[in-house]
Parts: C-alpha cells; sequence; structure tokens
C-alpha cells in the first residue's frame, strides 16, 4: 500500500495530463464528438476518474479553455513586459500571440473554433478570455499613442477601437496563417504591424482620410480638420491639420 501511495500522481499533475490530451482530443474530433472515454484512456486513467477529477465533459473543456486563455495572456505580457518602447512592445506581443498559435494550434482550434458553438457557459468564458486579450492590446495602444501625444490624454474610446480592430485582424490571419503554412509567425506579425502601426503613427500626425464630396456620406467631418482641398473625382482626400 505504501508503495501505491508513492507511485500516485497529485492531483494537479494528473489534472493537467488530463486536460494535455483533452485539447488534443477536442480539437481533432470537436466538442460534441469528442469521447470522455477516449480522453481517459489516452490519459492512462478511468472514466470515473475523469468525472472525479473535472465534474462533467463540458467542466472538462471549460478547464481546457481556461488554462489554454491563461497560456495566451501570459505568452502575451511575457514577451511585451520588459521592452523599452510602447511600438516595440506591440510588436512583441504580436509576435508572441501569432507563435503561441503556430505552436499550439489545437489550443487555438478548442479557443477560436469551437467554443463560440457551444452552451452559454462555455460562450462566455470565451468572452472572459478575449476581454483579457483585449485589454492587454488596448493597454499597449494607449501607451503607444500616449508616449506619440506627449501630454495630450488619449481617449479610452480611441484605445479600445484601435485593439478591438487589431484583434480581429490577428483572429483572422490565424486561418490565414494555415493556408499559407511558410509564413513565419514573425512575418505575419511585421506585416500587420505596417499596415496598422505605421497608418496609426499618420493619423497621430494629423493625416486622415475622408469621403469625398457626394459620396452620400452622413457623417460629419472632424472638428478641426474642415477647409482640407478634395482629391481627383471619385476620390478621398488625405488630410493633415
Amino acid at each position: 500500500m505504501s508503495g501505491e501511495r508513492r507511485r500516485r500522481v497529485p492531483r494537479r499533475i494528473r489534472e493537467q495530463q488530463i486536460i494535455d490530451v483533452a485539447v488534443q482530443v477536442f480539437a481533432r474530433r470537436g466538442y460534441h464528438p469528442a469521447s470522455v472515454d477516449e480522453i481517459a484512456e489516452l490519459a492512462g486513467i478511468s472514466k470515473p476518474m475523469v468525472y472525479l477529477y473535472l465534474d462533467s465533459k463540458e467542466g472538462l473543456f471549460l478547464a481546457c479553455l481556461r488554462r489554454e486563455a491563461e497560456r495566451l495572456v501570459a505568452a502575451f505580457q511575457g514577451a511585451a513586459r520588459d521592452v523599452r518602447t510602447p511600438e516595440l512592445r506591440l510588436w512583441a506581443g504580436l509576435s508572441a500571440f501569432f507563435a503561441f498559435v503556430a505552436e499550439h494550434r489545437d489550443s487555438w482550434v478548442v479557443l477560436h473554433r469551437q467554443a463560440s458553438q457551444l452552451s452559454e457557459t462555455i460562450t462566455a468564458e470565451v468572452a472572459q478570455a478575449r476581454r483579457a486579450v483585449m485589454a492587454e492590446v488596448a493597454g499597449l495602444v494607449r501607451d503607444g499613442i500616449g508616449e506619440a501625444l506627449g501630454p495630450v490624454p488619449v481617449a479610452d474610446e480611441e484605445a479600445d477601437f484601435v485593439a478591438h480592430a487589431l484583434v480581429g485582424a490577428a483572429d483572422s490571419l490565424t486561418d490565414w496563417m494555415e493556408r499559407h503554412p511558410g509564413e513565419s509567425p514573425e512575418r505575419v506579425t511585421r506585416r500587420l504591424m505596417n499596415m496598422v502601426w505605421v497608418g496609426m503613427r499618420n493619423v497621430l500626425a494629423g493625416e486622415i482620410w475622408t469621403p469625398p464630396a457626394g459620396s452620400g456620406s452622413q457623417d460629419p467631418e472632424p472638428a478641426g480638420r474642415t477647409g482640407a482641398p478634395a482629391g481627383p473625382a471619385g476620390q478621398g482626400r488625405s488630410v493633415r491639420e
């Protein structure tokens, strides 16, 4: 008996082993076709033990979601923590994000492709994980804009807008990466930074685009940016304050 107790795996380690296997099975088969029997067999334990540790199939899936979301946020935070400038922090964070997706494809499939189609509890968990990532990105954007503008305060709405655009683009690019396996995470990050950061830098310098006259736009022109010359017929205007 004492020998058996010495060989017993601690609960926290056993749970992680179960989750390791479950992430692979859920990613490969999908939530509904995935079998707890298969997960138990691959983990080397009985099915009742899976339920003892993680309560239910949904509880197991939630444990997978939480752990992989925490890993993604931790990778993002860790990469950006000791980088000196906001621009390079954003670069480091996005690089870590794409590297995570490339190296942990099963994790991303569970987080991104399956969870939104399941129960309200699971959907709420995914939304919480997304908010955590969004908060990190928004903080980096806010810091970057704040540094560029100096003492001028940065509206939370502006940082939130850019963060949503960045995260949405990153979400979409993970599927694009799968269709283009020759594209490295670093190259994808560089291309995204060229589109987003360079454009944002121009806006911070006072340049904006507005639709041409007669285009049907009902939005008023931003204050302080009126009187700009119109571009060629049918084209918008690039305005520098």
